[in-house]
């Protein structure tokens, strides 16, 4: 059982982007001392974090020697590549690891994930199967059906993910998965592809010592297997609500621990069907920035830290949209941020990436609006004048 703990904490985010950016900006509100670490320097939360490092996190050695040099109270993982068999070994010493190096390490792969919620717990999912050569992927993708959906067990942001329509897709698939995957597994997972009429995230807060809590959920709109834009409220009926927030718990309670997850559901209708989990803040939850009194990065925060989480209050109806850059560069600027941001109840976060490819997400526009439909217009329009040039 975790016990109230005195403030500041030492705080190690074992990776360093966008999301993670956020969470060091309200852990530094409350005092903490946050150690950024990533793959590659000036990592978005490097540059507001206390102290970075810049290492692999699938190596075993480098993670071992940052933890000992910095001794944090908490490990908090950001990404999916990280050796979580180190983690257990933390978790041993007396660090925390969130939500715990159990959890951590299910979440890790949408495979490990799968079988727990699907197998151990009876939960319902899309149909899938697993491949780990271009010869299995063709036999399971056969079996499944088409259109499915191919993607890596661990990625991140959807990289290596495409739906196939027909037999002839699948050596394509196979190898943008390859490519697309993280870590040092070449295990693909193919799956039944639902015929939903909504994709949501539930971001379902754990606590140390009081119930799991919920955020309104939000709508989201994928391309590429990536978030696109977002909404808050999802529109769902209270009965879906409930169902939802049934399975996340269900879900949430068996791997344990605190903080926030991104619980992910297609929404057909008839049924809810859990997708994915993310045991952090969630791309999609962006939106809270402007729609919520505690974004779903304080709530994280708050709930790893065992501090009060008041009642969750919705600030109308909220949209996000991205801002994706175009090319490859390494010397980014952006133009039209002044036009966005004319808008009222409009605002921007540029992510501060050092450099840009096709589809890399470099900042987000937020927006307020009289209904969900005026807001996530308003910003769309506000993404789509920043332009990125380099």
């Amino acid at each position: 059982m975790f016990t109230s703990i005195k403030l500041p904490q030492k705080l190690m985010l074992l990776g360093s982007g966008e999301l993670g950016k956020e969470f060091v900006i309200a852990a530094q509100r409350l005092g903490n001392y946050v150690i950024a670490v990533d793959r590659y320097d000036n990592a978005p939360a490097m540059q507001v974090a206390d102290v970075r490092e810049v290492i692999s996190m699938l190596n075993a050695e480098d993670l071992e020697r940052v933890v000992t040099q910095h001794q944090p109270n908490f490990i908090i993982p950001e990404i999916e590549a990280i050796r979580t068999e180190k983690l257990l070994e933390f978790e041993q010493r007396g660090i925390t690891v969130i939500p715990t190096a159990k959890a951590t390490n299910y979440t890790m792969n949408r495979d490990a994930i799968r079988e727990l919620a699907h197998r151990q717990l009876g939960v319902r999912t899309a149909n899938y199967a697993y491949a780990t050569s271009l010869e299995e992927l063709k036999a399971v993708s056969k079996n499944i059906g088409f259109p499915n959906v191919v993607k890596p067990v661990m990625s991140s942001s959807g990289k290596g993910q495409s739906t196939v329509n027909y037999p002839e897709e699948v050596e394509a698939a196979w190898d943008y998965a390859i490519a697309g995957s993280r870590g040092d597994t070449q295990k693909i997972i193919v799956e039944e592809f639902i015929q939903f009429e909504l994709e949501i995230t539930l971001l379902t807060i754990k606590q140390w010592n009081a119930p799991t809590i919920y955020c309104p959920a939000i709508g989201h709109r994928q391309e590429r297997g990536d978030y696109q834009e977002s909404w808050q409220p999802a529109g769902l009926s209270e009965e879906k609500v409930k169902a939802s927030q049934a399975i996340a718990q269900k879900v949430t309670d068996a791997l344990g621990g605190a903080g926030i997850f991104g619980v992910e559901f297609f929404i057909t209708k008839d049924e809810v069907i859990f997708s994915e989990l993310s045991p952090r803040p969630h791309d999609t939850g962006m939106v809270t920035l402007i729609s919520q009194n505690l974004n779903e990065f304080e709530l994280h925060l708050r709930a790893v830290l065992g501090l009060p989480i008041p009642k969750i209050e919705q600030l109308g109806a909220s949209a996000s949209a991205v801002i994706l850059a175009k090319e490859n560069s390494d010397s980014i600027f952006f133009e039209g941020v002044e036009e966005a941001l004319s808008e009222p109840d409009v605002d921007i976060r540029l992510f501060g990436k050092p450099d840009s490819r096709p589809y890399r997400r470099m900042g987000v526009a937020l927006a307020k609006g009289k209904d969900v439909q005026d807001a996530r217009e308003k910003a769309k329009m506000a993404a789509a004048k920043v332009k990125i040039v380099g």
